[in-house]
């Protein structure tokens, strides 16, 4: 039997299981991952080399991901462009930072670039966890974002993304239901409580490689935040830019209310390769929701799993 057809083999052998969005995820070394990204992700981490200058943005779907790329984006490129000449203000901000399966092999470069607008030199994205990442990374000096947000959020905000981009000839779980997978580990890239607690206990043993934040610290002092990503980069604001109110600036930009009013992402796709519409990016952004869609019974289960996972970690959430 020859490589591929033994890689076929291996391949089949996975555990699959439905996807909330009724597609298939297969289960590969520890984690749930989109049937249709498993052969990128392999090629990512066998063949991505990292160079001492890149940034990687980690984050599980719809935890503050296009949040976290603008920022970044702002942040490393503002000597670059000016507020007013910002790509952001006609590009989505997964066009101008590529996700790990979008890279070219052995290369921090997007397979694509939307309008010839240069992507971010070296700052790329991922949904893995931290263990599955290339060997290259941990060897280089690359720097690591990672953005948690409360799990109750971000299933509410993954499940309402997947309800509005189901492919047709698919349909989305009921919410109960899908649910009850996160409850079992069963979600992309999850379990979710491995995945976040593998980037916070590396924070802890590689504060100097590791950065991890969570989007509701985030939402409240987003200005303090900024300027720990940027000193964190090596991208400090010097005193002038400051005093010019850079900063504030580009957490204006990159707010909620100013990227999802952007005509580009009002009714734009990213790329017609990839047909999600951008609007799907924009919900409401809030701490919170979860009230809205859980009864007592499923967030009390929730609140159970949560405090058996995360107990004594030193890990808290903020829900409301």
């Amino acid at each position: 039997m020859d490589k591929i057809q033994e890689s076929v083999c291996e391949f089949e052998a996975l555990p699959r299981e439905k996807s909330i969005g009724g597609g298939w995820i297969v289960k590969y070394k520890g984690f749930w991952c989109p049937e249709m990204l498993l052969q990128p992700t392999l090629s990512f981490q066998k063949h991505f080399i990292s160079k001492d200058s890149d940034i990687l943005l980690a984050t599980l779907p719809k935890a503050g991901t296009t949040w976290l790329k603008a920022l970044v984006f702002s942040i490393v490129h503002r000597n670059q462009y000016s507020i007013d000449q910002s790509p952001l203000l006609t590009s989505n901000p997964h066009a101008l930072v590529p996700f790990d399966h979008q890279l070219k092999h052995g290369k921090s470069e997007t397979l694509y670039q939307e309008n010839n607008t240069p992507s971010s030199p070296g700052v790329f994205a991922t949904h893995l966890p931290y263990d599955a990442l290339p060997n290259s990374i941990f060897k280089s000096k690359c720097k690591i974002v990672y953005l948690c947000r409360n799990p109750l959020d971000q299933f509410i905000s993954q499940w309402h993304f997947v309800v509005q981009n189901v492919p047709q000839g698919k349909k989305a779980m009921p919410l109960n239901e899908a649910l009850e997978l996160v409850f079992e580990g069963i979600n992309i890239f999850g379990p979710f409580w491995e995945q976040i607690m593998g980037y916070w206990n590396a924070s802890l043993e590689c504060p100097n490689k590791v950065l991890f934040l969570k989007y509701e610290d985030l939402r409240k002092d987003d200005v303090f935040y900024v300027k720990k990503i940027a000193e964190f980069l090596g991208f400090p604001f010097g005193k002038e830019e400051e005093e010019n109110g850079l900063i504030e600036e580009i957490t204006k930009l990159c707010s909620f209310r100013s990227l999802s009013n952007m005509e580009v992402n009002k009714h734009n796709k990213m790329h017609e390769k990839y047909p999600v519409k951008n609007s799907s990016y924009f919900r409401k952004g809030e701490v919170g929701d979860w009230l809205n869609y859980l009864t007592p019974e499923m967030a009390g289960r929730a609140a159970r799993i949560i405090q058996e996972k995360f107990g004594d970690s030193g890990l808290t959430f903020e829900f409301v």
